[in-house]
Protein backbone atom coordinates (compact mmCIF):
# COMPACT_ATOMS: atom_id res chain seq x y z
CA UNK A 1 0.00 0.00 0.00
CA UNK A 2 1.10 3.55 -0.67
CA UNK A 3 3.18 5.07 2.12
CA UNK A 4 1.43 7.84 4.00
CA UNK A 5 -2.09 6.69 3.13
CA UNK A 6 -4.27 6.01 6.14
CA UNK A 7 -7.78 5.01 5.16
CA UNK A 8 -10.34 4.17 7.82
CA UNK A 9 -13.37 2.36 6.42
CA UNK A 10 -16.16 2.10 8.97
CA UNK A 11 -18.70 -0.68 8.96
CA UNK A 12 -21.36 1.63 7.52
CA UNK A 13 -18.95 2.85 4.83
CA UNK A 14 -18.07 -0.68 3.84
CA UNK A 15 -21.73 -1.66 3.66
CA UNK A 16 -22.42 1.28 1.31
CA UNK A 17 -19.42 0.44 -0.85
CA UNK A 18 -20.29 -3.24 -1.13
CA UNK A 19 -23.91 -2.39 -1.97
CA UNK A 20 -22.67 0.01 -4.63
CA UNK A 21 -20.51 -2.69 -6.22
CA UNK A 22 -23.28 -5.29 -6.08
CA UNK A 23 -26.04 -3.10 -7.50
CA UNK A 24 -26.70 -3.79 -11.17
CA UNK A 25 -27.71 -0.22 -11.88
CA UNK A 26 -24.59 1.41 -10.45
CA UNK A 27 -22.52 3.45 -12.90
CA UNK A 28 -19.26 1.68 -13.70
CA UNK A 29 -17.18 4.66 -12.61
CA UNK A 30 -18.75 4.42 -9.15
CA UNK A 31 -18.17 0.66 -9.05
CA UNK A 32 -14.41 0.78 -9.71
CA UNK A 33 -13.96 3.72 -7.33
CA UNK A 34 -15.67 1.74 -4.56
CA UNK A 35 -13.54 -1.31 -5.37
CA UNK A 36 -10.38 0.77 -4.98
CA UNK A 37 -11.36 1.69 -1.45
CA UNK A 38 -12.52 -1.83 -0.55
CA UNK A 39 -9.27 -3.37 -1.83
CA UNK A 40 -7.29 -0.72 0.06
CA UNK A 41 -9.16 -1.60 3.25
CA UNK A 42 -8.38 -5.28 2.61
CA UNK A 43 -4.66 -4.41 2.70
CA UNK A 44 -3.95 -4.77 -1.01
CA UNK A 45 -1.07 -2.63 -2.29
CA UNK A 46 -1.15 -0.13 -5.12
CA UNK A 47 0.18 -2.58 -7.70
CA UNK A 48 -2.44 -5.15 -6.76
CA UNK A 49 -5.24 -2.58 -6.90
CA UNK A 50 -4.04 -1.45 -10.32
CA UNK A 51 -4.15 -5.03 -11.59
CA UNK A 52 -7.58 -5.70 -10.09
CA UNK A 53 -9.24 -2.54 -11.36
CA UNK A 54 -7.23 -1.90 -14.54
CA UNK A 55 -6.55 1.68 -13.43
CA UNK A 56 -3.37 3.71 -13.37
CA UNK A 57 -1.34 4.49 -10.26
CA UNK A 58 -2.35 8.17 -10.24
CA UNK A 59 -6.01 7.18 -10.58
CA UNK A 60 -5.79 4.84 -7.58
CA UNK A 61 -4.06 7.47 -5.47
CA UNK A 62 -6.53 10.18 -6.51
CA UNK A 63 -9.57 8.27 -5.29
CA UNK A 64 -7.86 7.12 -2.13
CA UNK A 65 -7.18 10.76 -1.29
CA UNK A 66 -10.74 11.72 -2.23
CA UNK A 67 -12.14 9.10 0.15
CA UNK A 68 -9.86 10.30 2.92
CA UNK A 69 -11.11 13.85 2.46
CA UNK A 70 -14.80 13.37 1.68
CA UNK A 71 -15.77 9.77 2.43
CA UNK A 72 -18.12 7.70 0.30
CA UNK A 73 -20.00 10.76 -0.94
CA UNK A 74 -16.78 12.03 -2.51
CA UNK A 75 -16.63 8.92 -4.69
CA UNK A 76 -20.10 9.54 -6.10
CA UNK A 77 -19.47 12.92 -7.66
CA UNK A 78 -17.10 14.37 -10.22
CA UNK A 79 -15.36 17.62 -9.66
CA UNK A 80 -16.48 20.34 -12.02
CA UNK A 81 -13.95 21.35 -14.61
CA UNK A 82 -13.67 24.76 -16.24
CA UNK A 83 -14.43 24.78 -19.99
CA UNK A 84 -11.45 23.99 -22.17
CA UNK A 85 -11.97 27.10 -24.27
CA UNK A 86 -13.07 30.33 -22.64
CA UNK A 87 -16.01 31.99 -24.41
CA UNK A 88 -15.14 34.93 -26.62
CA UNK A 89 -16.03 38.42 -25.50
CA UNK A 90 -19.15 39.92 -27.04
CA UNK A 91 -17.20 42.89 -28.39
CA UNK A 92 -14.80 40.55 -30.19
CA UNK A 93 -17.66 38.56 -31.72
CA UNK A 94 -19.32 41.79 -32.88
CA UNK A 95 -16.04 42.89 -34.46
CA UNK A 96 -15.76 39.66 -36.46
CA UNK A 97 -19.35 39.99 -37.68
CA UNK A 98 -18.86 43.66 -38.64
CA UNK A 99 -15.65 42.94 -40.56
CA UNK A 100 -17.25 40.02 -42.35
CA UNK A 101 -19.98 42.30 -43.70
CA UNK A 102 -17.36 44.69 -45.12
CA UNK A 103 -14.89 44.30 -47.96
CA UNK A 104 -11.49 42.98 -46.78
CA UNK A 105 -8.70 45.55 -46.48
CA UNK A 106 -6.35 43.33 -48.49
CA UNK A 107 -6.49 42.16 -52.10
CA UNK A 108 -9.21 39.55 -51.93
CA UNK A 109 -12.79 39.14 -53.08
CA UNK A 110 -14.03 38.05 -49.65
CA UNK A 111 -12.86 37.21 -46.15
CA UNK A 112 -11.39 33.78 -45.55
CA UNK A 113 -11.23 32.00 -42.21
CA UNK A 114 -7.45 32.37 -41.89
CA UNK A 115 -7.46 36.02 -43.00
CA UNK A 116 -10.13 36.91 -40.45
CA UNK A 117 -8.31 34.98 -37.71
CA UNK A 118 -5.10 36.93 -38.41
CA UNK A 119 -6.92 40.27 -38.57
CA UNK A 120 -8.74 39.81 -35.27
CA UNK A 121 -6.15 37.71 -33.44
CA UNK A 122 -8.23 34.63 -32.64
CA UNK A 123 -8.16 30.99 -33.66
CA UNK A 124 -9.52 29.95 -37.02
CA UNK A 125 -11.94 27.56 -35.30
CA UNK A 126 -13.41 30.51 -33.38
CA UNK A 127 -14.03 32.35 -36.65
CA UNK A 128 -15.80 29.27 -38.06
CA UNK A 129 -18.01 29.08 -34.97
CA UNK A 130 -18.92 32.78 -35.10
CA UNK A 131 -19.81 32.56 -38.79
CA UNK A 132 -21.86 29.45 -38.20
CA UNK A 133 -23.75 30.99 -35.26
CA UNK A 134 -24.56 34.13 -37.26
CA UNK A 135 -25.35 32.38 -40.55
CA UNK A 136 -22.46 34.00 -42.44
CA UNK A 137 -20.77 32.40 -45.45
CA UNK A 138 -18.52 34.95 -47.22
CA UNK A 139 -17.36 32.40 -49.79
CA UNK A 140 -20.88 31.86 -51.16
CA UNK A 141 -22.43 34.08 -53.81
CA UNK A 142 -25.87 34.25 -55.39
CA UNK A 143 -26.18 35.81 -58.83
CA UNK A 144 -29.16 37.72 -60.16
CA UNK A 145 -30.18 39.48 -63.36
CA UNK A 146 -32.32 42.62 -63.64
CA UNK A 147 -34.53 42.93 -66.71
CA UNK A 148 -34.19 46.01 -68.92
CA UNK A 149 -37.81 45.70 -70.01
CA UNK A 150 -39.76 48.71 -68.71
CA UNK A 151 -42.93 46.64 -68.70
CA UNK A 152 -41.31 43.79 -66.76
CA UNK A 153 -43.45 44.30 -63.63
CA UNK A 154 -46.72 44.27 -65.62
CA UNK A 155 -45.68 41.15 -67.53
CA UNK A 156 -44.66 39.45 -64.30
CA UNK A 157 -48.08 40.08 -62.78
CA UNK A 158 -49.75 38.71 -65.91
CA UNK A 159 -47.72 35.49 -65.89
CA UNK A 160 -48.07 34.87 -62.15
CA UNK A 161 -51.76 35.68 -62.30
CA UNK A 162 -52.19 33.16 -65.10
CA UNK A 163 -50.83 30.38 -62.89
CA UNK A 164 -52.62 31.52 -59.75
CA UNK A 165 -56.01 32.06 -61.36
CA UNK A 166 -56.18 30.68 -64.93
CA UNK A 167 -59.20 31.49 -67.09
CA UNK A 168 -61.98 28.95 -67.31
CA UNK A 169 -61.41 26.13 -69.83
CA UNK A 170 -57.89 27.43 -70.55
CA UNK A 171 -54.82 25.33 -71.34
CA UNK A 172 -51.77 26.54 -69.41
CA UNK A 173 -48.40 25.11 -70.45
CA UNK A 174 -45.10 25.77 -68.68
CA UNK A 175 -42.42 25.77 -71.38
CA UNK A 176 -38.72 26.63 -71.20
CA UNK A 177 -35.54 26.08 -73.20
CA UNK A 178 -31.98 25.21 -72.25
CA UNK A 179 -29.45 26.18 -74.88
CA UNK A 180 -25.80 25.36 -75.57
CA UNK A 181 -26.01 21.76 -74.36
CA UNK A 182 -22.87 19.93 -75.42
CA UNK A 183 -23.64 16.67 -77.18
CA UNK A 184 -20.76 14.54 -75.90
CA UNK A 185 -20.16 10.86 -76.45
CA UNK A 186 -17.45 8.49 -75.23
CA UNK A 187 -15.02 7.18 -77.82
CA UNK A 188 -15.70 3.58 -76.78
CA UNK A 189 -18.61 1.93 -74.95
CA UNK A 190 -18.05 1.30 -71.26
CA UNK A 191 -18.74 -1.76 -69.16
CA UNK A 192 -21.82 -1.90 -66.91
CA UNK A 193 -21.79 -2.18 -63.15
CA UNK A 194 -21.34 -5.71 -61.79
CA UNK A 195 -20.69 -7.28 -58.42
CA UNK A 196 -17.20 -6.47 -57.21
CA UNK A 197 -16.55 -3.91 -59.99
CA UNK A 198 -17.89 -0.46 -60.70
CA UNK A 199 -19.07 0.77 -64.09
CA UNK A 200 -16.30 1.90 -66.44
CA UNK A 201 -15.98 4.58 -69.13
CA UNK A 202 -13.16 5.92 -71.25
CA UNK A 203 -11.41 9.07 -70.13
CA UNK A 204 -11.69 10.69 -73.58
CA UNK A 205 -14.80 11.76 -75.45
CA UNK A 206 -15.86 13.23 -78.77
CA UNK A 207 -17.90 16.37 -79.41
CA UNK A 208 -21.05 16.15 -81.51
CA UNK A 209 -21.77 19.86 -81.46
CA UNK A 210 -24.37 21.61 -79.31
CA UNK A 211 -28.13 21.36 -79.07
CA UNK A 212 -31.04 23.19 -77.48
CA UNK A 213 -33.61 21.39 -75.35
CA UNK A 214 -37.21 22.62 -75.40
CA UNK A 215 -39.36 21.12 -72.67
CA UNK A 216 -43.00 21.38 -71.55
CA UNK A 217 -44.16 20.29 -68.09
CA UNK A 218 -47.44 18.52 -67.51
CA UNK A 219 -48.45 19.87 -64.12
CA UNK A 220 -51.09 17.15 -63.71
CA UNK A 221 -48.76 14.14 -63.53
CA UNK A 222 -45.28 15.72 -63.61
CA UNK A 223 -44.36 14.27 -67.00
CA UNK A 224 -42.14 16.26 -69.37
CA UNK A 225 -42.31 16.42 -73.15
CA UNK A 226 -39.21 17.68 -74.90
CA UNK A 227 -37.48 18.09 -78.24
CA UNK A 228 -33.93 18.98 -79.27
CA UNK A 229 -33.35 21.71 -81.86
CA UNK A 230 -30.28 23.31 -83.34
CA UNK A 231 -31.20 26.87 -82.35
CA UNK A 232 -33.39 28.57 -79.77
CA UNK A 233 -35.06 31.44 -81.63
CA UNK A 234 -38.75 32.22 -81.41
CA UNK A 235 -39.25 30.24 -84.64
CA UNK A 236 -38.01 27.10 -82.89
CA UNK A 237 -40.19 27.90 -79.93
CA UNK A 238 -43.32 28.10 -82.06
CA UNK A 239 -42.27 24.98 -83.95
CA UNK A 240 -41.93 23.11 -80.70
CA UNK A 241 -45.45 24.05 -79.64
CA UNK A 242 -46.72 22.73 -82.97
CA UNK A 243 -44.82 19.45 -82.90
CA UNK A 244 -46.70 16.21 -83.23
CA UNK A 245 -45.66 15.18 -79.72
CA UNK A 246 -46.92 18.39 -78.12
CA UNK A 247 -50.18 18.30 -80.10
CA UNK A 248 -50.75 14.65 -79.18
CA UNK A 249 -49.94 15.49 -75.59
CA UNK A 250 -52.50 18.32 -75.49
CA UNK A 251 -55.22 16.28 -77.24
CA UNK A 252 -54.76 13.41 -74.84
CA UNK A 253 -55.12 15.59 -71.74
CA UNK A 254 -57.47 18.30 -72.99
CA UNK A 255 -59.36 16.61 -75.82
CA UNK A 256 -62.75 17.79 -74.68
CA UNK A 257 -61.59 21.39 -74.48
CA UNK A 258 -59.92 21.32 -77.91
CA UNK A 259 -62.86 19.65 -79.51
CA UNK A 260 -65.29 22.18 -78.08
Amino acid sequence: MRTGISIVVTASDRARLEALVAARGSPQKHVWRARIILLTDDGLGTVGIMAATAKSKTCVWRWQERFMAEGVDGLLRDKTRPPGIAPLETALVDKVVALTLEQPDHEATHWTVRAMARAVGIAASSVVKIWHDHGLAPHRWRSFKLSNDKAFAEKLHDVVGLYVSPPAHAIVLSVDEKSQIQALDRTQPGLPLKRGRGATMTHDYKRNGTTTLFAALNILDGSVIGRNMQRHRHQEFIRFLNTIEAERFCRKLFGKVIGA
